[in-house]
C-alpha cells in the first residue's frame, strides 16, 4: 500500500481495459485537483497536451523554462497555448540559485563534468519540478519505453517513493511512429527543430542534431558517456 491510501494493484485494476482518455479521466476523477502533466513540449507531450485539451480532462498542465531552451521552444509554448485554449503554467529555476552557479562557475560549467552538468540540471529543472508537484498524488509524463535504457525498464504506473505520488506514463508502450502519427493525424504543433534532426530538446547548450542510426537521446548532452537523464526520471 503507498501512502496515498490505494494500493498499486488496486488502482492499476481501476486503470485496466481503459484506453488513454479514460484512463486520465479516471485518475483526475479518483483524485480531484491532484493530478498534474509535466511537459517539455516534445512530441510525446503535445500528444498528451492535446488528448487532455480535447476531451476536457480535468488535468494540470505545467512546463519548465530553464532559461536557456531554444527560441523554437519559446515559439511553440505560444503556439500551444493558441491552439489548445488551456492553461499551461510555467515554472522557473530560483532566481538566487542561477546567480550563485552563474558567478561561482559561469555560464558553461556543465561542459566540464558530470557533476557540474547535474548541479546545473537540478537548479534549473529538478528543483522547478518539486515545486510543481507539491500537492500532487499522480504525475503525468510522457515517457516512452524505447528512448533509454533507463526508460526500457519504466511501467505505465509506478509509485514514486522519493516523491511519495504515482507516476503516470500512458505513452511508455508507443513507438515514435504512432507518436507521429498522432501528430499528423490530429495536426498538432510540434517544434521545428525535429525536422532538422533533433529528435529529443532540451536546453539550446545541451542539444544536438542526431543522425541516422543514432539513439533518440544521443543528442542530449553528447559529450558525456552517462545515462542522458538530467534526473527529472531518476530514481
Amino acid at each position: 500500500m503507498s501512502g496515498n491510501g490505494l494500493g498499486a494493484v488496486e488502482l492499476a485494476k481501476h486503470l485496466a481495459g481503459l484506453d488513454i482518455i479514460e484512463q486520465l479521466g479516471h485518475l483526475a476523477a479518483i483524485y480531484p485537483g491532484q493530478v498534474a502533466f509535466s511537459s517539455s513540449l516534445g512530441p510525446e507531450d503535445q500528444v498528451i497536451t492535446d488528448i487532455i485539451a480535447r476531451n476536457s480532462i480535468p488535468v494540470r498542465v505545467f512546463t519548465i523554462d530553464t532559461g536557456r531552451l531554444f527560441p523554437e521552444t519559446y515559439e511553440l509554448l505560444d503556439r500551444s497555448r493558441s491552439r489548445f485554449k488551456i492553461p499551461m503554467e510555467v515554472y522557473f529555476p530560483q532566481a538566487d540559485a542561477v546567480q550563485q552557479l552563474m558567478t561561482e562557475k559561469g555560464a558553461t560549467s556543465f561542459y566540464e563534468s558530470v557533476e557540474n552538468r547535474v548541479e546545473c540540471c537540478h537548479i534549473r529543472k529538478v528543483e522547478p519540478l518539486d515545486r510543481a508537484l507539491k500537492d500532487v498524488r499522480v504525475w503525468v509524463t510522457g515517457i516512452r519505453g524505447d528512448q533509454s535504457d533507463n526508460r526500457h525498464s519504466m511501467d505505465k504506473l509506478e509509485w514514486a517513493e522519493k516523491r511519495q505520488l504515482w507516476k503516470f506514463n500512458p505513452l511508455i508502450t508507443w513507438t515514435s511512429n504512432e507518436v507521429w502519427d498522432y501528430i499528423r493525424q490530429h495536426q498538432v504543433p510540434y517544434n521545428p527543430l525535429h525536422d532538422k534532426g533533433f529528435v529529443s530538446i532540451g536546453c539550446a547548450p545541451c542539444t544536438r542534431a542526431i543522425e541516422a542510426g543514432e539513439p533518440e537521446r544521443s543528442g542530449r548532452w553528447w559529450w558525456e558517456q552517462s545515462k542522458k537523464e538530467c534526473g527529472l526520471h531518476s530514481g
